[in-house]
């Protein structure tokens, strides 16, 4: 028996706010052929049925589902496989293990978790009932960046061609003011850390992607920007595993909006950039070689999709092969617990005038 001959899987989507009329449903619509869209659930009707309107026209018997009832219902619905929970980031974990008890694999957006305790708790229920499950239901965190090919370019370059690694570079000056939709967000408002933790999350995923684990690290946070939640600046210094040193700067709003990793080497140097090539929105790979010539290629944004689509090939395979099958590790939920620790680490630091702070290590 092959995988292909295995039923698409269903999914049922929790959550009907902004990200998931503007980017999981036009991306479920591309994934057609990987998933059968079967509920969307909000706590209020009117938002579910907002929703459930956006995805007709490629998922036609999607059902509307909204409050308790809705939810009961959903995780008592055997051909609902999985669901993807797009939440507040208050209520994401403890609706994931709803969902994880009710045996449906989960893809939960990020941040993973509120903090390294929440974190810590959540790994050790999922852990105790899979351990008592004749299955192990699949616990993903989509996180993006993790699945876009400028990275994992990236990630190979440094792994081949650049040496000894000898210093790390991640400057990320984002654009957050009035204008952007999730500017007014009232649960990352309600955040600690704000939206250091909530953004910062992308930048520490791809850093710890390309060049391993950070163990300690000494932070200055700051709050600059009334607007915005505390704090909205951010300057570490920080030590990898391998004993590398590096520094990581992170500003919310910036009037000129620059993001980038740079890696450099004892035999070359890499750098990914965020930027926009004709039209498109991506990510630019540098590579200066050892004779100091660059070569250069783009990549434009497709992480979520990618993200989606590896998920969604997990859940069949989990059908096909039952519990024998691994999930991408790319996505795992202890990989975004280990991008919180980072950031906590950091605000630790802060809080303590900058002292060294070890990462909690899951």
């Amino acid at each position: 028996m092959e995988a292909k001959n295995v039923s698409i899987p269903r999914i049922a989507v929790l959550g009907a706010g902004i990200f998931v009329r503007t980017q999981y449903i036009p991306r479920l619509r591309e994934l057609v052929n990987s998933v059968v869209v079967a509920a969307i659930w909000s706590r209020s009707e009117e938002s579910a049925k907002t929703a459930v309107k956006l995805a007709v026209d490629f998922s036609p018997n999607v059902e509307c589902k909204w409050g308790d009832d809705g939810l009961d219902e959903i995780a008592r619905d055997d051909s609902i496989d999985a669901v993807a929970v797009v939440l507040a980031g208050q209520a994401q974990v403890q609706m994931s293990l709803k969902m994880l008890k009710a045996g449906k694999h989960v893809i939960q957006e990020k941040p993973a978790s509120v903090a390294n305790d929440e974190s810590e708790a959540a790994l050790s229920q999922y852990k105790a009932f899979c351990s008592n499950a004749l299955g192990q239901p699949i616990w993903a965190v989509a996180e993006n960046y993790r699945f876009e090919p400028a990275f994992l370019e990236a990630q190979k370059l440094i792994k081949d061609d650049i040496g000894d690694l000898m210093n790390v570079q991640l400057i990320a000056e984002g654009s957050m003011n009035s204008s952007n939709p999730y500017f007014s967000s009232s649960w990352r408002r309600d955040f600690d850390g704000g939206f250091i933790l909530d953004m910062g999350v992308h930048y520490i995923a791809a850093l710890r992607m390309v060049v391993g684990e950070v163990s300690t690290v000494s932070a200055v946070s700051r709050h600059v920007n009334l607007e915005l939640p505390p704090p909205d600046n951010l300057s570490a210094l920080f030590q990898l595993e391998n004993g590398c040193a590096g520094i990581f700067v992170m500003t919310v709003s910036s009037k000129s909006p620059k993001i980038y990793w740079r890696i450099v080497g004892s035999k070359g140097t890499v750098q990914v950039e965020r930027g926009n090539i004709d039209g498109k929105h991506g990510y630019s790979v540098l590579f200066w070689n050892a004779d100091g010539k660059c070569q250069k290629t783009f990549h434009p944004f497709c992480g979520v999709n990618e993200e989606l689509k590896a998920f969604f090939n997990d859940v069949t395979q989990a059908k096909w092969k039952g519990a024998i099958h691994k999930a991408d590790p790319r996505s795992l939920f202890v990989e975004g617990a280990r991008d919180i620790a980072v950031l906590e680490a950091m605000l630790e630091s802060s809080q303590k005038q900058g002292e060294q702070v070890g990462v909690k290590k899951f």
